[in-house]
């Protein structure tokens, strides 16, 4: 295999609930990149499409990456990549995990798949610290697995992959603003109080068990977040009305997605994961910030070779 064409999916970290802790991956929107081999040793970027990042492939997520990667089995050959950016910078999307997840994944098939997916996540926490600050897990680790997964340690790293009830459908709308993660990170308190700690770990517990017996009004009761986005709404505009409205037209629940601005609902069914788009559109087409919203199952296979 000497060039390698993947889909590496768009994720949802956090999950109301899981703060650092909970991801998934979705099916409708996602980056794609070809990682070609060269006889010149190193990483190379030939391409980039769809978003403003920098060629320079010691600081760009996805050829920090690749670099670890070469470095670590040091095979006889180099890399160009081609990245074809679908998931926008500072989206709440997972915009540098689809580029971090991608890599490690078309790396692997690269070198013959010697590694597992638990060390391609940590190989794609450094493409998330270069992007970030922070090698955050939950965004790569469910681009990698796919599915809804669970961050159990971060030393050492423990992913575990969490059941997807059938029926569960994604909805997402991202407003055409960018919000940094480090912005979203400095609105947060530095304390929590105990109250609070026992509800949001209740509630965590709440989604698994409802996620592994298929409970939806378990799940329902279970997302919510008085961690972060008591903060964070007030960064993005009008989230209260989707909030309120996403819930009116049958949502599961109604959140933000990573450090936003981009909202997510979770729902029993297309036709109500619709319905919520509708509510989600209405108003925003009211406003004059631009958008994209997007209707999904969840993602279950997480990156895959498309070409």
């Amino acid at each position: 295999m000497d060039s390698i064409k993947i889909f590496a999916p768009a994720t949802v970290a956090n999950v109301s609930c899981g703060f650092d802790a909970l991801g998934l991956a979705i099916n409708a929107v996602g980056d794609e990149m070809i990682f070609t081999k060269t006889e010149t040793k190193g990483v190379s970027i030939s391409k980039i499409e769809g978003a403003e990042l920098t060629f320079d492939s010691h600081k760009n997520a996805a050829s920090v990456v690749a670099w670890a990667m070469l470095d670590k089995i040091k095979p006889d050959f180099g890399v160009t990549i081609a990245l074809y950016k679908k998931v926008k910078p500072g989206s709440g999307l997972g915009s540098s995990a689809s580029s971090s997840a991608g890599a490690a994944f078309a790396m692997n098939k690269l070198l013959g798949n010697p590694f597992s997916n638990l060390e391609l996540t940590e190989f794609a926490r450094l493409g998330e610290k270069a992007a970030c600050g922070s090698p955050i897990a939950d965004n790569v680790a469910a681009a990698i697995y796919g599915g809804f997964i669970l961050v159990k340690s971060y030393d050492p790293l423990e992913i575990v992959k969490l059941p997807v009830p059938e029926e569960l459908w994604v909805t997402v709308i991202h407003p055409q603003i960018e919000i940094k993660t480090e912005d979203a990170r400095n609105v947060l308190q530095p304390t929590v109080t105990v109250a609070n700690a026992v509800k949001q770990s209740a509630n965590l517990a709440g989604l698994i068990s409802g996620l592994y017996t298929d409970n939806y009004k378990l799940i329902s009761r279970s997302l919510e977040d008085v961690i972060a986005e008591p903060y964070r709404k007030k960064l993005i505009p009008h989230f209260d009305d989707i909030k309120n409205d996403g819930l009116k037209a049958g949502a599961l629940g109604v959140g933000i997605s990573g450090s936003g601005p981009t909202l997510f609902a979770l729902s029993k069914g297309e036709k109500i994961a619709k319905n919520v788009a509708e509510s989600m559109r209405t108003i925003y087409s009211k406003t004059t910030i631009d958008f994209n919203i997007y209707v999904s199952k969840v993602n279950l296979n997480g990156c895959e070779i498309i070409e």
